[in-house]
């Protein structure tokens, strides 16, 4: 109680403290919506015409996992998650979690899913922040959706470049080689990969190769924030 006192619970999207029960304050969960209207059926991302399926970025180039799935459109949350990830708020990860099974809960149920897999950061950035956010999002969720989170199924054996600094094309040859499984001789069938923003996809699709050659079937996506698609 007395840690509580002094470090009490904050609101993912403002950062004022809340009471312990809550996971956001009132006034910011009637601004913060998820993304709603059209998705591309392949990444996530809101489309402008209900015409389309799929993005104009899913159009032009081949992922290698199956679906993705975000909770946020990326400007609505920014600041949010720029102090999940650098300014200590793990605890943001169970509002994450609960916006992701509130809004995906019965399709995620439906994958059959063997595994929740976080977005490996390198051991430097881990001794840097502490903790990795992606494993702290796949903790919580896997503690509402009753699938296990296999942190150390993967390993980032390359400090990469932060790929906000670079182009696409860059952003590829920056991830060849980054990942590798250490499976230990568990077969996963279906996987979830969860990370806090999905921006090209570069990431994920380097992971998901690596999942495929190590037999993974089925592999998709969660992130809390995507960009608007075209």
């Amino acid at each position: 109680m007395l840690i509580r006192a002094l470090f009490p619970r904050r609101c993912p999207i403002c950062d004022k403290a809340i009471m312990e029960e809550e996971y956001i304050c009132p006034g910011c969960a009637v601004r913060i919506r998820p993304i709603h209207g059209e998705k591309c059926i392949k990444c996530g991302k809101s489309i402008p015409h209900g015409d389309n399926c799929i993005c104009y970025d899913c159009s032009r180039k081949i992922h290698y996992y199956d679906r993705g799935f975000a909770i946020f459109e990326y400007g609505d949350v920014k600041q949010s998650l720029y102090r999940f990830k650098y300014n200590g708020r793990a605890e943001y990860a169970a509002f994450y979690a609960l916006a992701a099974v509130k809004e995906y809960g019965e399709i995620l149920k439906d994958l059959g899913l063997s595994a929740i897999i976080p977005v490996p950061i390198h051991r430097t950035r881990l001794n840097q922040r502490g903790y990795n956010q992606a494993e702290e999002l796949g903790r919580e969720l896997s503690k509402l959706i009753g699938v296990p989170c296999i942190s150390d199924y993967l390993i980032r054996r390359k400090a990469t470049k932060p790929l906000k600094l670079l182009d696409e094309e860059e952003r590829i040859n920056n991830l060849k080689k980054a990942f590798i499984t250490r499976s230990n001789g568990v077969k996963l069938k279906s996987v979830i990969v969860v990370d806090d923003i999905y921006t090209t996809g570069a990431t994920v699709d380097s992971i998901a190769e690596v999942l495929r050659g190590d037999g993974v079937e089925k592999i998709y996506y969660l992130a809390v924030a995507i960009g608007k698609g075209l």
